[in-house]
């Protein structure tokens, strides 16, 4: 509203008529104002006392749009040239001519504020702006400048900054040095220690230039001794730090021999600590001392803790009876719970039980200075008092009291675990002992631990009796112990394979603490014996809900999703495995394993090549990858890991019978001979494995050694029908006489065969099985393996490698030859109850290794069918009579 007001009043120049024309002022303000050309003989100035609300400067602190007008840009407008004369003093008409109006010439008209300014004017001076100021504009034509700014000339130039004088380049220079100091020590509590020296040896750099400056300004009175040693003894630390031990203790020398840095010997406990971890211990134990001279008397934990490096270094040199006298002036001065372990621990390397029964009793007469956790429950209903507790309760001081409270425990109960052994006559009295002892202090709490360590030494022993006995003593204790010695309980029965007593105190320990995950993964692996694995995982997921990190529970909850078939599951909780404990082999297995089930083959070889990295000599890892490989068909890459397997574990069936295959499909038959040969040797009854080493004899050309391998198979299975026929094609080939020999006993061999199987029929004999079984038997002896960390048997499926399926209901030597067709073991199953054949005896042949090859053709033989004995009938001489 003011600056409308504002806009309206600086035409006041103009007639009424004009004026409300123009603007359509109101009635008051038509009335109190003077316009020029009014034949009026009051005074000019009359009126003027009279002020519009509006225009009432009094309250314009407390007008909010005159303040919102204020803080534009219109507010900060540089002042004019006419605003610097004095406002406050009046003008009178003679001083400066009347303003021009269109109506001509006029009453010049004044005002408290001055004169305003027009076209007329001499010397080009403006009235000062006001809220009745005209706008600048007239008749003539001028240059718009309604703030005069044209008058003022350029902008003064810029004042130019002066040089920085040498004490303000100093004081830059040790900022610059200080936070480089501030730079090294965070990158050094980061762990990046080569950062950290890298900043040090920079601040060290910037602070000889700094020294430099001050000699050539001449202000080395000034020198900043605080500065240089923080700069020496960071360096010195990053060097320590980087195992730059040499380094380290140049900058530590500078230091100490110093003079004028003040309590520099102490840095002597820090170049002890050097030469300790360079090996050198005399040299040690000769800072510590001089550091030690150095301190006063006053510091007393210094010089405690000066003293107890020396023992600690005494022990690694193996001066017993020295560091025994550092350690009782320490305990006898200020006794602690670390010096006392380490008395007892001098004592026990000195032997003297006496001395060790004493270091313990001082070890407990340590005070603790901690509250009870008493102190942390809550007691009252004052809400304000329980929230203050519930805030105090896990508060960084707390955390220090828990952490004094552990150390202290631990400290008393590793001293008892070590002299127990040994300060009596036998175990048991020792342990007594220590627990008596350890009953009658103010440590009381501990005696219970102490005996169910007393239980697991006895297990350590494979004493489980006396272990039984001991935790069975704590059934009617408090509940917490009573607890973790019910856990321990079950574990001893599960581990006697006694579920039922094993379940019995799971349930015990956790019916006394409800929040014991051990308990919960003892019931877990009870249900999972019997086979009940739903209940099973519910109890694995009850553990992990009340310790996330419980891996027992992670581990066995991934074995019962994969019994349950739920493999994703399972992959889940073992990757959660894998990622708290790495490279474990038995979770880096299942996760392989879970893969090949998921049949991801690329995920499975990259966990079984991980696996292969931490077990490298594992055959079944060998053949594993040797079995994707091959369904990939990768045959050289499958090949190499068979080949790894056998020789780790040249015992294993199935990588004998897939190795003697590859060369077979190969072509080099000679090669499979050996394989097969081990594999006679390990089954020497089973005749498959002969027959398949002279069918390698006779592929590769060696009749007469097939031919004596033949009869060798035949006089130990004489009612093979399969060695048989091959004795009589062999014999036919090599133009031998005994083919018509093999050919009469093969007729009784068949007729035999007919009888059997006859009689099996009418069930005159049921359930006979003679030895004329052997010769369709299936391959007995498989090397299957269970999940847990062995191999299973192979699945069957196509492709090259696939087995034959007919090698369950019919004889080996029934097996189509070919490239792509070997005899399996998982396939030839022992325990598959035997079915008589009722088709008639083939006498025709088949060689299992495929067609031989052609032999060359030469003019020195008459070419003959290969099918001429299969076309040749027997007379009835040839028959038996």
């Amino acid at each position: 509203m003011t600056s409308q007001l504002y806009h309206h009043f600086i035409h006041f120049s103009l007639t009424r008529e004009e004026f409300k024309k123009e603007i359509g002022c109101s009635e008051y303000i038509m009335e109190t104002l003077r316009f020029a050309g009014e034949e009026d003989d009051e005074d000019l100035y009359s009126g003027f006392d009279k002020v519009h609300p509006a225009l009432d400067t009094r309250h314009l602190e407390t007008d909010q749009g005159f303040q919102d007008a204020v803080k534009t840009s219109h507010g900060r407008r540089p002042p004019t040239q006419s605003r610097g004369l004095g406002t406050a003093a009046r003008l009178s008409s003679a001083a400066v001519p009347r303003l021009g109006t269109s109506q001509g010439a006029g009453v010049a008209l004044h005002s408290s504020l001055g004169q305003v300014g027009g076209s007329g004017s001499s010397d080009g001076l403006r009235r000062p702006m006001t809220s009745m100021r005209g706008t600048g504009y007239s008749s003539q034509a001028s240059v718009f400048d309604p703030l005069n700014q044209a008058s003022k000339g350029p902008a003064p130039p810029l004042i130019s900054k002066s040089e920085e004088s040498p004490e303000e380049k100093i004081k830059s220079l040790e900022r610059r040095v200080m936070g480089l100091i501030e730079d090294s020590c965070m990158a050094a509590s980061r762990g990046e220690i080569r950062l950290a020296l890298d900043r040090a040896k920079e601040a060290s750099s910037k602070e000889r230039s700094l020294i430099r400056q001050r000699e050539q300004a001449g202000l080395s009175d000034g020198h900043n001794l605080d500065l240089t040693f923080s700069v020496l003894f960071n360096l010195a630390n990053q060097y320590a730090s980087n195992d730059m031990y040499t380094e380290a203790l140049n900058t530590y020398q500078v230091i100490t021999k110093d003079r004028m840095f003040n309590n520099s010997g102490r840095l002597r406990v820090n170049m002890g600590n050097i030469h300790y971890r360079m090996g050198q211990y005399n040299k040690a134990i000769k800072f510590y001392r001089m550091a030690l001279d150095q301190v006063p008397n006053t510091h007393k934990s210094m010089r405690i803790k000066i003293m107890h490096n020396i023992g600690l270094v005494f022990v690694r040199m193996g001066q017993y009876s020295e560091a025994c006298t550092s350690f009782e002036y320490i305990m006898q001065e200020e006794a602690n719970f670390k010096t006392g372990l380490d008395l007892v621990t001098a004592y026990y390397a000195l032997g003297d039980k006496e001395r060790m029964k004493k270091g313990f009793l001082r070890l407990l007469e340590c005070q603790l200075d901690i509250d009870d956790d008493e102190k942390y429950t809550a007691t009252s209903d004052d809400t304000q008092a329980n929230l203050i507790l519930e805030v105090i309760r896990n508060d960084p001081l707390r955390k220090m009291e828990r952490q004094m409270k552990q150390e202290a425990e631990r400290s008393i109960l590793t001293a008892a675990k070590l002299i127990s052994p040994i300060i009596e006559t036998n175990f048991s009295a020792g342990y007594n002992w220590c627990v008596d002892a350890i009953k009658n202090s103010q440590y009381a709490d501990l005696a219970n631990d102490l005996e169910i360590n007393k239980a697991v030494m006895y297990l350590r022993q494979k004493n489980f009796k006396d272990a039984v006995e001991t935790l069975k003593m704590f059934e009617k204790k408090e509940t917490k112990v009573a607890s973790t010695a019910a856990t321990n309980l079950s574990f001893l029965y599960f581990l006697q394979n006694e579920i039922d007593h094993a379940e019995k105190y799971a349930l015990m320990a956790r019916d006394s603490n409800g929040y014991n995950d051990a308990a919960l993964v003892n019931l877990g692996n009870c249900c999972y014996e019997r086979g009940d694995f739903e209940k099973a995982r519910e109890h694995y997921v009850a553990a992990l809900d009340i310790d996330a990190s419980c891996v027992d529970a992670l581990y066995n909850l991934g074995l019962t999703n994969k019994k349950l078939g739920q493999y994703e599951e399972a992959l889940d909780s073992l990757l959660k495995m894998h990622a708290v404990v790495r490279n474990y082999p038995p979770v880096v297995y299942q996760i392989a394993h879970l893969y090949h089930l998921l049949e991801d083959n690329d995920q499975a070889s990259e966990w079984y090549l991980q696996l292969l990295g931490l077990v490298p000599t594992d055959p079944h890892i060998h053949q594993r990858l040797g079995q994707i490989f091959d369904s990939e068909g990768d045959k050289q890459q499958a090949y190499q890991y068979y080949f790894d397997s056998y020789r780790y574990f040249p015992s294993n069936l199935e990588v004998i019978d897939w190795l003697g295959s590859y060369f077979i499909e190969h072509q080099v038959a000679e090669k499979a001979i050996s394989y097969f040969e081990r594999a006679a040797l390990m089954q020497p009854d089973e005749v498959k494995w002969h027959l398949m080493v002279a069918a390698c004899h006779r592929r590769s050309g060696n009749y007469q050694q097939a031919l004596l391998t033949y009869k060798q198979i035949n006089r130990r299975f004489p009612e093979n029908v399969e060695c048989l026929k091959l004795l009589i094609r062999l014999s036919s080939d090599l133009g031998l006489k005994e083919a018509t020999e093999y050919a009469q006993e093969l007729k009784k061999v068949e007729r035999a065969q007919e009888q059997k199987e006859s009689r099996a029929a009418s069930g005159s004999r049921p359930g006979s099985r003679r030895s004329s079984s052997r010769a369709s038997r299936s391959g007995s002896a498989t090397s299957g393996h269970e999940e847990s960390g062995t191999l299973p048997p192979k699945s069957p499926g196509p492709g090259p490698r696939a087995s034959a399926r007919s090698a369950r209901s019919m004889p080996s030597s029934a097996l189509s030859g070919g490239r792509t067709t070997r005899l399996s073991l998982n396939d030839l199953e022992e325990n598959e109850p035997y079915t008589p054949s009722t088709k008639e005896v083939d006498s025709s042949y088949v060689d299992p290794l495929g067609p031989l090859q052609e032999r060359p053709k030469t003019s020195l033989r008459r070419k003959q069918d290969e099918d001429e004995f299969a076309d040749e009938e027997l007379g009835d001489d040839l028959l038996p009579e």
